[in-house]
This record gives C-alpha cells, sequence and structure tokens, in this order.
C-alpha cells in the first residue's frame, strides 16, 4: 500500500494543487490537512469559521502553516460565486435562493472547484454521500458523453491491485450504465498505473444461464467493445471464470480475458457492496475509494467512518485524478 501511495505522492506534489475540505471543524479533516500543508503535497481549503477552525487546530496541536481558510459568509469572492451558479443552474435558482444555498459548504466548496480556484473537494466524513454528490452532479456535472458518476473502489493488498466498480453509486445500471461504468473504469485503473483488463461480471459465464439479468452484461459488453475496441474487456463472467485462470480455460478458452482480469464491473449495486466488502473483510484488501468518476472535476466522497488516513489517501487519489 506504501509504494501505490508513495507513487501518487511523487506525481501531485509540487503541482501546486489546492484541494477543498467543506468539512473544516472536523478533527480527522484537519489532521489530514495539516500532514497535507506540512508536507507541501498541497494546498488544502478548508470551509468553515476561521477562528474556531484556528482554535481547534491549535487544540490539537496541529500546524495550518499553508492551508486557506474560507467562510462562506465572509468571502469576498461570494458575489460573483452567487452569479455564477445562477447562471449554472440555468433558471433552477433565484439570486436570493443561491445566496442561501452557497451558504452551505459542499455547495460553496463545489463552486471553488467550478470556478477553478480550486482543483477538487473531499467531503462526507460528516456529511451523507448524497450531501457530497448532489453539488457535484447539479454544478460540475459528468463528462461530455457520460451520463451517470460511478463509484469504484481500488482493492490492495501488498502488490495486489484491482478495481470493483460500481459499488457507490448506480442501484440497478442498465446495459449502458454498465458499459460507461466500464469505460471509465479502464481510465481510473491507468491512472494507478494498472493496464485495464476488464471482466463484466454475473451469476453466468458465456451463456451459461440465460435471463434478462445475464442478457444486461451480455448487452453491455458488446456495446463497451463497439464504444471503446480498444479495451481488453469480455463477459459475460462468473467470478471464478474471469480471475482463476485454469477456470477460465474450462469456461471460456476463446475469451480474451484468460482469467487474468483485474477491472470487475459489477452488475447491479448490491453486488459490488457486498463483493468489495466480503473483499475487504475476508480477503484482508484494504478498499479505497469510493472514488467517483465521470465528472468534469473531481470530488470525492469519504465514510462517515473514515479515519485521518483515509482523508490523507482520499485527497491524495483526488489530486491525481486532477492532474
Amino acid at each position: 500500500m506504501t509504494d501505490l501511495f508513495s507513487a501518487i505522492k511523487d506525481k501531485v506534489s509540487n503541482k501546486n494543487l489546492k484541494i477543498v475540505f467543506p468539512e473544516g471543524l472536523d478533527e480527522r479533516i484537519l489532521s489530514a490537512a495539516s500532514r497535507l500543508a506540512t508536507e507541501r503535497i498541497l494546498t488544502p481549503i478548508l470551509i468553515g469559521n476561521k477562528e474556531e477552525i484556528e482554535a481547534k487546530a491549535k487544540e490539537l496541536q496541529l500546524e495550518l502553516e499553508g492551508a486557506v481558510i474560507y467562510e462562506p459568509a465572509q468571502y469576498e469572492g461570494f458575489s460573483e460565486m452567487v452569479d455564477s451558479f445562477v447562471a449554472r443552474r440555468n433558471g433552477k435558482a433565484t439570486k436570493e435562493e443561491a445566496e442561501k444555498i452557497l451558504l452551505d459548504e459542499n455547495y460553496f466548496g463545489t463552486m471553488l472547484v467550478y470556478m477553478n480556484h480550486a482543483d477538487g473537494l473531499v467531503s462526507g466524513a460528516a456529511h451523507s454521500t448524497a450531501d457530497t454528490v448532489r453539488p457535484a452532479l447539479q454544478i460540475i456535472k459528468t463528462k461530455q458523453g457520460v451520463k451517470k458518476t460511478s463509484g469504484v473502489f481500488i482493492m490492495v493488498r501488498e502488490e495486489e491491485k484491482y478495481v470493483f466498480a460500481d459499488c457507490a453509486i448506480n442501484i440497478t445500471p442498465d446495459s449502458q450504465d454498465l458499459a460507461e461504468i466500464a469505460i471509465e473504469s479502464a481510465k481510473t485503473a491507468e491512472m494507478f498505473d494498472l493496464e485495464p483488463r476488464i471482466a463484466m461480471l454475473s451469476f453466468s459465464t458465456k451463456g451459461s444461464a440465460v435471463s434478462p439479468e445475464t442478457e444486461k452484461v451480455t448487452e453491455a459488453v458488446r456495446i463497451a467493445k463497439e464504444r471503446a475496441p480498444e479495451l481488453v474487456l469480455d463477459g459475460e463472467f462468473q467470478f471464478d471464470a474471469a480471475f482463476v485462470p485454469s477456470v477460465a480455460k474450462k469456461k471460456a478458452p476463446d475469451s480474451v480475458l484468460k482469467g487474468d482480469a483485474n477491472v470487475f464491473i459489477f452488475p447491479s449495486l448490491e453486488a459490488g457492496n457486498i463483493g468489495y466488502k466480503i473483499a475487504q473483510r475476508l480477503g484482508n484488501f484494504e478498499a479505497v475509494g469510493p472514488i467517483l468518476q465521470g465528472l468534469n472535476a473531481p470530488v470525492n466522497d469519504l465514510s462517515r467512518g473514515c479515519n485521518e488516513e483515509d482523508v490523507y489517501k482520499l485527497a491524495l487519489i483526488t489530486a491525481a485524478q486532477a492532474l
């Protein structure tokens, strides 16, 4: 794990990147931000009352030199931000509504990213996923050609690295969604120096069972190959046929994958969420994420049960996505 994050740290250091932390008073956020600033990896932007944040940092004996603190109500560019938000929402918010909405730290922080005053955002230590993702979808929005954002985990155990998706956002993805998730997950894999070999998972391998659920995955494979023919991608696969060479040889001998997949696309959120947690708890993998993909700028969501190390690592990943 150390090697993975050492490489990311080297990649993002001295690039003058700024990452927003809307939960500026949270102890875990403050501790991670202090480390990031002290190590001169990036500039943390903390959102909240300046005096309260500084008092909390002093109480925790944390150094905040190199960090920036913004309080929405006192922010000198607030009026410009309000106008920009009204324009971006295109008739869905009046100026008066915008003035109230932008006092919310997640909306304020997301606007800093949208207006290029920051490169990415990390939230969720004290907020729900919806509180983090909703402003991102309304303001930053998905990249051209991408209809939905999705959430991946990088599963790490010593030298092993895998990508699991979607484990965080889309409950019942259709064939188009699954194809899109596969293509975006390939880009995420490359960011972690992983050459993507993508398996589209199901409870069937190459037609061994036929149902609307398996046909959805088969169609996703067709769409993904059509949209990104350069990718090494196949399905539908049961997990063992995607991961165990001897099983792959029996069940899918003609596949481009030979039991050597490293990116796994789950057919539903329940499968993805259960799958990554089994690997984490029974397989002793570290689950890094969820990393949100498909947005115009990086916004990432912490678990409310996170610790300082989780915040630190997700900030590094967010910075790497911004490059």
